[in-house]
């Protein structure tokens, strides 16, 4: 026997248009994909479902043939690359400057200002850093004495230390 004839018109019961629309939309990228195969051809295929979320097949690169398609209808070029890259760039600024706000921050904090905001965990990590860094300093400073002083002393047995009242 055979299906009847489809009235094409809105269905009305929305769980039945849910199920129409997901067993129509694969039926519709898999006749897409085997058009593809079967026929060679470039095909892109783009759903939008009712609440907005995006469905796509591409037998290639989907921008390659929008680009195609768009230069075909004499549309000029998107500006869908530089509209992305800027995006990027948009974004890393802002992480970028979210970085140079926490660096600065920390900067202040090893300097001893702005600890209003830190708690007893921060400020014992903090002591600690500031601790270890006197250190290093303090062992860099006898490095950089006792190399002049032997430096010194080599000049003295050598005669070149010039004495100036």
């Amino acid at each position: 026997m055979g299906r009847g004839k489809v009235v094409l018109k809105r269905i009305e019961n929305p769980t039945s248009r849910q199920v129409t629309f997901f067993k129509r939309r694969n039926g519709l990228l898999k006749k897409a994909f085997e058009l593809s195969i079967l026929c060679d051809v470039e095909i892109a295929t783009l759903i939008f479902s009712p609440s907005a979320k995006l469905y796509q097949f591409a037998s290639h690169d989907m921008d390659r043939t929008i680009a195609k398609y768009r230069e075909e209808v004499g549309l000029p070029p998107s500006n869908f690359e530089s509209s992305r890259t800027i995006e990027f760039w948009r974004t890393e600024i802002n992480e970028l400057n979210h970085s140079i706000d926490a660096l600065e921050a920390r900067n202040k904090h090893l300097a001893g200002e702005d600890l209003s905001t830190l708690g007893m965990k921060e400020l014992r990590q903090l002591e600690r850093q500031l601790k270890a860094g006197v250190e290093r300093v303090r062992a860099k400073k006898r490095r950089v004495a006792s190399e002049e002083i032997s430096m010194l002393k080599r000049k003295f047995r050598k005669g070149q230390f010039d004495i100036k009242y």
